[in-house]
Order: C-alpha cells, then sequence, then structure tokens
C-alpha cells in the first residue's frame, strides 16, 4: 500500500465515545450539541440538526471554511442551512476542524502538514461514521458539502470513502500548496520539495475518483485565493457527471450560492 493509503485507513472499530452536551428544540425538530473521539487522540464537537420522527432521513455532512476574520469560521457556518433542510426532513452534522482555531494557520508548520492532513481526512471519515450510525439516517442519500479547506479534504476523503452519493465543493483550490505555502515563507527549492511531497494528497489528483457521485462545484469570479484559471482546473480534473456555477462575490460566496446549493441538495436528495 502507498505512504498516503496507510495514512488515510482507520479502525472503524475505535469507540466515537460521543458525549451530548444538550439540546434544544426548533420548529420541524432539534438541535444537538455533541463532542466525540474524532481520532484516537483528538476529541471534537459538532452540532447534530435532526427532524421530527423516525425517517428515514437524507444526511448531509458539513464542514466549514477557513476565514480568521470572519464571524462562521467554524462549525456554525453552516447551522441556517442545515435547519433550512431539517425541515425538509434532513438530518445534519456540523463539525470542528483542525481550522476551526482562529490561529490554525499561523502555528501549523509545513513539516507537519502530511500528516495533519492525513488525520483530518480521517476524521472527516469519522464524522461520516457518526452521522450516518444516527437512527434514522438514511446511507444511500448522504451528501458532502465543503466550504475552502472543507471541500479540499472531502476530495481527499471521498477518493477513499465511497459513502457520499453527492457533493457540494464551494471555493477550493485544487492543490494544497496553493495555500499552505502561503506562510512561512520557504527557498525555492523547500517550496518544490513541499509540492512534491503534499502532490499525493492534492484534491487534483483525486477528484476524478468521486465519480459517479455527482459534483457541484461553486466559485466566486472575484475570489483572491481561488482565480479563475484554478477553479477551471479543478473542476476540469473532475470526472462526470459535475455542474460548476459562478457568482459575482469573493471567497465567501453569497446568498445565491446557499439558494442554488439547497436547490440542487434536494434535486440530489430526493427532497420534495
Amino acid at each position: 500500500m502507498s505512504r498516503e493509503g496507510d495514512a488515510l485507513a482507520y479502525d472503524r472499530s475505535y469507540p466515537l465515545d460521543v458525549r451530548w452536551a444538550g439540546t434544544r428544540t426548533v420548529e420541524g425538530g432539534s438541535i444537538a450539541e455533541l463532542t466525540y473521539l474524532a481520532v484516537p487522540s483528538q476529541r471534537r464537537a459538532a452540532y447534530l440538526v435532526r427532524p421530527d420522527g423516525d425517517g428515514p432521513f437524507p444526511a448531509i455532512l458539513y464542514v466549514h471554511w477557513y476565514e480568521p476574520q470572519a464571524c462562521d469560521s467554524h462549525r456554525s457556518q453552516f447551522l441556517g442551512e442545515a435547519e433550512s433542510m431539517m425541515r425538509r426532513g434532513v438530518i445534519s452534522l456540523l463539525i470542528e476542524t483542525m481550522w476551526s482555531d482562529r490561529d490554525w494557520f499561523l502555528k501549523r508548520t509545513q513539516a507537519d502538514d502530511f500528516a495533519a492532513s492525513a488525520q483530518q481526512t480521517i476524521e472527516l471519515r469519522r464524522a461520516a461514521d457518526l452521522l450516518l450510525s444516527q437512527p434514522g439516517a438514511d446511507g444511500a442519500r448522504f451528501a458532502y458539502v465543503g466550504h475552502d479547506f472543507g471541500a479540499m479534504y472531502g476530495v481527499v476523503m471521498g477518493s477513499v470513502d465511497a459513502r457520499p452519493c453527492c457533493y457540494v465543493l464551494m471555493a477550493g483550490t485544487p492543490r494544497f500548496s496553493d495555500w499552505y505555502l502561503y506562510y512561512p515563507r520557504v527557498s525555492d527549492e523547500d517550496r518544490q520539495a513541499f509540492i512534491r511531497d503534499m502532490a499525493p494528497l492534492d484534491p487534483h489528483g483525486r477528484v476524478e475518483a468521486l465519480a459517479p457521485a455527482p459534483l457541484l462545484f461553486q466559485f466566486g469570479r472575484s475570489d483572491p485565493h481561488v482565480p479563475p484559471r484554478r477553479a477551471e482546473d479543478f473542476f476540469d480534473a473532475a470526472g462526470e457527471p459535475k455542474t460548476v456555477q459562478w457568482y459575482d462575490a469573493g471567497h465567501a460566496l453569497n446568498e445565491d450560492a446557499a439558494r442554488d446549493r439547497e436547490r440542487w441538495l434536494q434535486a440530489q436528495l430526493g427532497i420534495e
């Protein structure tokens, strides 16, 4: 098995050790706060947004973006969307990630980026385990929605885990080095070595493996982190079926994108 194959493997029998912190009732369902063992060495927080009733419920795993100056750069980013989908009978999990820490990018090191990326991929697989273990969750109608790093690591996860039936990939870049080389600055020699070392995990080389799951790519025309050439490169590398939508927006995208992905998810998950 390849280095990256070994790194992305995990023990599905290891307990999730879910601890429920509280639940509040909302119109049409409930929102629970919980923590779980994302990997044996890391406990993560999450929201579980659950409709009333017994199911079966389509399921969505939502994975947030990283923007340290934004007020929603954490697991609550998609909470409003998850509540909207809950009223249509969808159960959702919104998770904490390694980039939920506002200072994460400054604390990380390029020497650790490969190992940290592999661990984050395993954490996403464990989050899928948690979501799909919930009573009434329909594993045949399981969607993945990710923004920024959430989109990129979702591709890595999907390349080794075929459970999602469709993906929404928002404002992701095709190669981790596009962003991980922002900081710290390194020599040209070290830069090229880093690009080579991270290449086995890059979404660009893995996104084709998600087929035949339908993909929706969403990009902003004025995104400074994902210029059109990178976005088109990412989209072109994907297999069919795939759709791309462009918005007059930056990296955060906008309300039009939110409406479009909700409609797309309803169609993919067979929701009235």
